[in-house]
């Protein structure tokens, strides 16, 4: 039987362990820390892969690795590459077939539909550390060092996700009756990405001869703008706040409240996504692989995150907004 090896147990990193379960797959979850939550039958194995020796023996038995995990979101120009070769190295001696989980910061500030043939424009670190740890995964392929393919996904949400654009901010804040708090224009189009799709698109590339050597953006929900996609958040919460139901930020408060605020600080990178119309086409994927991955549709998707929501009681006080999930206590992961 197949031997999985997931690094990182955040949101993304737990999809793809259950997709893999319930499909009756062999799986081990890779961290640094003692995950607090891991389906029966997921064996875990503790090990910073940011140092390759210790990704050699994690991986050792492996088939396929999937890199989900990433280090704490102000430090990813010092650790994220180191990481990202960490992990190229175990599964280049184990033999496995790489696949990365990634998003789509490395394109920056852009102002047509993002696809895959589009350059790597960003300016600011975040971006252009992810544009960085791309090229390590594609050139190792290339080298044939190790197989490699990579799935981009927009901002997340689903179970689980809760530091993101519309994690705690929206989803907590309708389930507690409270009014969602977000930046930018809500009236522009924004592709958001349900991160039990992602996964489902990720164990998929893991399968494909195809998609080795490729980037891939995921099946998506349709894309709706920021104020639609809230407005179908507290339909499905059955809950109204008062009006206005949102509190947006411009652009401009978010720059500023970086001077005041580390969080704010390490977001305001990304402001342009929310300045201009951010849609994300995944046309490559679907010609590629036809419906083998229905994205779910979005009043469904939207009705899953909020009954996972609603199972964890009322939300708690909600936390700073970032663009990256991370998941409670081991925030190596994603």
């Amino acid at each position: 039987m197949t031997q999985h090896v997931v690094v990182g147990a955040g949101p993304v990193g737990l999809a793809v362990i259950e997709q893999l379960r319930e499909r009756g797959e062999d799986v081990a979850a890779v961290t640094r820390h003692e995950p607090d939550f891991l389906p029966e039958g997921v064996e875990s194995r503790l090990a910073d892969v940011l140092y390759p020796d210790r990704a050699v023996a994690a991986f050792a038995d492996a088939d396929v690795v999937y890199h989900c995990a990433k280090p704490p979101y102000d430090d990813w120009p010092e650790l994220f590459p180191d990481l990202t070769r960490g992990i190229v190295a175990g599964a280049e001696a184990a033999g496995a077939r790489l696949v990365v989980a990634e998003n789509l910061y490395m394109y920056g500030p852009v102002q047509v539909r993002l696809t895959e043939d589009l350059p790597y424009a960003a300016t600011g670190p975040k971006g252009q550390t992810r544009a960085e740890c791309a090229d390590i995964v594609l050139d190792a392929h290339e080298a044939g060092r190790v197989e490699a393919t990579i799935g981009r996904a927009s901002d997340f949400f689903g179970p689980r996700v809760r530091e993101s654009v519309v994690g705690e901010q929206v989803f907590g804040a309708a389930v507690a009756g409270k009014r969602a708090k977000v930046f930018g224009d809500p009236r522009l189009a924004h592709t958001y990405t349900y991160v039990p799709d992602f996964a489902r698109a990720l164990v998929l590339l893991g399968e494909r001869d195809e998609a080795l050597g490729e980037v891939w953006h995921v099946p998506n929900p349709d894309t709706v703008s920021t104020r639609r996609f809230v407005d179908l958040v507290y339909e499905a919460a059955d809950v109204d706040p008062g009006f206005p139901r949102i509190i947006a930020a411009p652009g401009v408060a978010l720059t500023l409240g970086g001077y005041l605020s580390a969080p704010l600080k390490e977001l305001s990178e990304m402001r342009y996504a929310f300045e201009e119309p951010y849609v994300v086409r995944d046309a490559k994927f679907r010609e590629a692989f036809g419906d083998a991955v229905e994205p779910t549709p979005l009043r469904d998707a939207i009705a899953e995150t909020v009954a996972w929501y609603e199972s964890r009681g009322e939300a708690s006080e909600t936390e700073p907004i970032r663009i990256e999930t991370a998941p409670e206590g081991a925030t190596e992961s994603a």
